[in-house]
């Protein structure tokens, strides 16, 4: 009997601590009001900054970001269609941030800003999520920008050049190449060691459409995500849309890895938050924008940066875009993100309408990191450029009066133009930096002065096939990253006997 006893009490101690409850604590509360991607909620009290709430509705569930903590109520932006939410539908708390896929298997694929395919390839098996929103790393983790991203594009990689870790904002006026610039950028880091992401915020789908078959027919797409939040989205989305891609990045940052993001653009980003917080109604501030704009912008971009060796080496490398309106570099948005950044490239119109493409201006544009992200066979044919381009726009508008100039002020207006037509440069022909440096040692070394401004272009282009066919001073650059005599002499040896096979050169 007794025996028959204990036997019924250890059975009914293991069901007991066994047992596993059905239903599950979850704080509840109700929906109150409704509009345009915007919930007020009542009742969830635990409510987290950025937790992902859950819309109970006739349709089924929809998600949500908790975002605004209020004394009574919390305000929430809806990511799906907010029309299937009604006044009284409830509402529950997850326990969970925002999070979203990353790894290898983002790679390759274009997603919205939760993470979820748009490519039509299947579903994505991530192993891993990422928090949408993280603290940037601190000043001790992180090391001085000290390696080149090479963009390919000589007007950049000469004057204001970017390095791992940086964050190179590119503005200007809509139109005007922009976009082309980050897009010829990710497609030179083939072969360059460096994953990139592209954060589409409020394009149009047809516009990514074509960035997404050119990168494919490029071969860039095997080494990058396209993350797209497009014109036809909620403001929810088009918000979320550049941490998202960030968190993404961070993966192969902590994994020591190098990453290029670029964000195109900041400035629909700004009025999506703008929209936003206005449906929240928070109070507008200058152009209507919330007070916390700037800390909108600081805290993504300062997720940027360069980690020393002890903490894996790795960088992300940030190309925000800003569009400006008639060229107004002073305006709010401009303003904030130029003082978080590393420095800006500012794209002319007047330029881009004069036919120089990339239409960067020399003297607007800087980087805050300078020469340390450069080679040094880059930094010794570079070091007077920058000057130079500068220089020519102010003699150039001098030289228009038809007033008599000195000898010097001609010879730098010649050159200055030469300049500035080797700066031209079609989209999608991204150019190697040993080849770079070989056009731009003949131009400040007055090896390419006798050449007709006109066939400057011809110069350059018969230039790089004649020294890939004829000996090894392209790779020799290209390894040494340096110049030392013996390779200048071969250099000029190189272009010497170039030109004495141009009939155009034959006086």
């Amino acid at each position: 009997m007794s025996t028959t006893k204990d036997f019924i009490v250890e059975q009914l101690k293991k069901q007991i601590a066994d047992f596993k409850p059905a239903l599950e604590e979850r704080t509840v509360g109700r929906v109150i009001e409704v509009g345009d991607g915007i919930a007020g909620i009542s009742g969830l009290a635990d409510a987290m900054m950025s937790e992902m709430l859950e819309f109970e509705t006739a349709a089924g569930l929809v998600s949500g970001v908790a975002l605004n903590l209020e004394e009574d109520r919390v305000g929430a932006i809806v990511l799906g269609d907010y029309a299937k939410i009604k006044e009284g539908d409830q509402v529950s708390c997850t326990r969970k941030i925002l999070e979203v896929p990353v790894g290898q298997a983002v790679i390759g694929r274009v997603v919205n800003a939760l993470g979820q395919p748009l490519d039509g390839q299947g579903g994505i098996a991530a192993d891993k999520y990422y928090p949408v929103e993280k603290i940037a790393p601190g000043v001790i983790t992180r090391q001085s920008v000290n390696q080149p991203v090479q963009t390919g594009i000589k007007a950049i990689d000469a004057i204001i050049p970017i390095g791992r870790g940086q964050r190179e904002l590119i503005i200007g006026d809509r139109q005007i190449g922009k976009s082309a610039i980050a897009i010829d950028t990710i497609i030179n880091q083939k072969g360059q060691n460096m994953k990139c992401v592209y954060v589409a915020i409020g394009q149009k789908e047809s516009k990514v459409a074509g960035i997404v078959a050119k990168l494919r027919s490029a071969g860039a797409l095997e080494y990058t995500t396209v993350v797209l939040a497009g014109a036809s989205d909620p403001a929810s989305l088009l918000y979320i849309a550049p941490y998202a891609g960030t968190a993404m990045a961070e993966y192969f940052l902590d994994k020591g890895e190098d990453v290029l993001i670029v964000y195109d653009d900041l400035s629909k980003h700004a009025a999506a938050y703008r929209e936003i917080s206005l449906l929240l109604r928070r109070p507008p501030g200058r152009e209507a924008y919330p007070g916390d704009v700037f800390y909108l912008h600081s805290r993504l971009l300062e997720r940027a940066c360069k980690l020393n060796q002890d903490y894996g080496g790795g960088s992300i490398t940030a190309l925000p875009i800003i569009e400006t309106q008639a060229g107004d570099m002073s305006a709010y948005i401009p303003t904030n993100v130029i003082s978080i950044t590393d420095g800006q490239i500012y794209l002319m119109p007047e330029l881009f309408y004069q036919g120089s493409r990339p239409a960067v201006d020399a003297g607007l544009s800087v980087s805050r990191v300078g020469s340390a992200a450069q080679i040094k066979a880059m930094k010794k044919v570079a070091g007077k450029m920058k000057l130079e381009a500068a220089q020519y726009r102010e003699l150039a508008a001098f030289a228009q009066f038809g007033s008599d100039l000195d000898k010097d002020t001609r010879e730098k207006l010649e050159r200055g133009k030469r300049l500035q037509e080797i700066f031209k440069q079609a989209q999608y022909s991204p150019v190697p930096v040993a080849n770079q440096v070989l056009i731009f040692y003949a131009l400040i070394n007055g090896l390419a002065d006798d050449v007709p401004v006109e066939k400057i272009s011809d110069f350059e282009i018969g230039l790089y096939k004649y020294a890939a066919a004829s000996g090894d001073v392209l790779k020799e650059i290209a390894e040494k990253k340096d110049l030392n005599d013996e390779l200048e002499r071969k250099m000029k040896e190189l272009i010497g006997d170039y030109k004495s096979g141009l009939d155009y050169l034959i006086k």
